[in-house]
């Protein structure tokens, strides 16, 4: 018997929230594996009334989730494939971001990594440990570092649409005698890299650990991510940040354009 059919102890107004959204999903589900489906076939493997189904192919309509075809079938609306067009582009960016990070790795041999600004901080999204026996190998995907202190995290911060508010906003945090804490001094290192293109950072978060980063851009200008390179501070000193800023640009715009982005004009400052 349905869970709201007469006699069977509910009725519509029984169906908790919950309940509803998980029958939505599972209309979604039933689509997407069985193609366009009636309203009369939604009902029967949901086991509930025509009429609930109708209800909930409604709101799902509504919402262009769904839509109803000439035959009165209903098959997955614009709403759906938008959502499903947001997944693939994330796993295609994770997907990209690490074969550009195993690109890097490979020709310059130290540890990379691609970064995104999570509420002011740096959160790997790819990473390729570095192939010399002496290399940086305590970064990992999905690791969380301070914005103020990494070349990854000052170079997203320096070209964030609320650079100054998240660095007046900031908890900012000494990790060694070289971490920029003052909120002044900050401001003038967003700007020195917004004017050369790339950030380093000189044993500011790790001792003896250098890093330089360089921001990949959208088509628009916008940036989405940071691409760097993590090293010894013995093999990566400050006088060769130019250098490596410049080849990992390369890579950058590799990325870019492997995601979708037209590489001209799009570094404005």
């Amino acid at each position: 018997m349905h869970d709201d059919a007469p006699g069977s102890g509910g009725t519509a107004s029984d169906t908790s929230p919950v309940q509803a959204v998980d029958r939505a999903l599972r209309i979604l589900e039933i689509i997407a594996d069985g193609g366009p489906q009636s309203a009369s076939a939604v009902a029967r493997e949901l086991g509930v009334h025509r009429s609930t189904a109708f209800r909930l192919l409604g709101t799902l309509e509504a919402r262009r989730f769904v839509f109803r075809e000439a035959d009165g079938a209903y098959a997955l609306g614009s709403g759906a494939l938008r959502i499903a067009g947001a997944v693939t582009t994330r796993v295609d960016f994770a997907r990209e971001s690490q074969a550009i990070c195993d690109e890097v790795t490979a020709a310059i041999g130290e540890t990379s990594n691609v970064a995104i600004l999570v509420d002011g901080d740096a959160v790997n999204i790819a990473q390729a440990t570095g192939t010399s026996s002496v290399a940086v190998r305590d970064q990992f995907v999905g690791q969380r570092t301070p914005g103020h202190a990494t070349s990854s995290g000052k170079t997203l911060l320096a070209y964030a649409d609320d650079t100054a508010a998240r660095i007046a906003g900031a908890t900012v945090a000494r990790y060694s005698d070289r971490t920029i804490v003052d909120p002044n001094e900050l401001e003038r290192e967003m700007r020195a890299i917004r004017e050369r293109g790339w950030g380093g950072a000189l044993a500011e978060w790790q001792e003896h650990t250098n890093a330089v980063a360089v921001p990949v851009f959208t088509g628009e200008g916008a940036v989405i991510a940071a691409l760097s390179v993590t090293a010894p501070a013995f093999r990566m000193p400050e006088d060769d940040l130019p250098e490596l800023a410049g080849r990992l640009r390369v890579f950058a715009d590799e990325l870019a354009k492997r995601l979708g982005h037209l590489a001209p004009g799009r570094r404005a400052r």
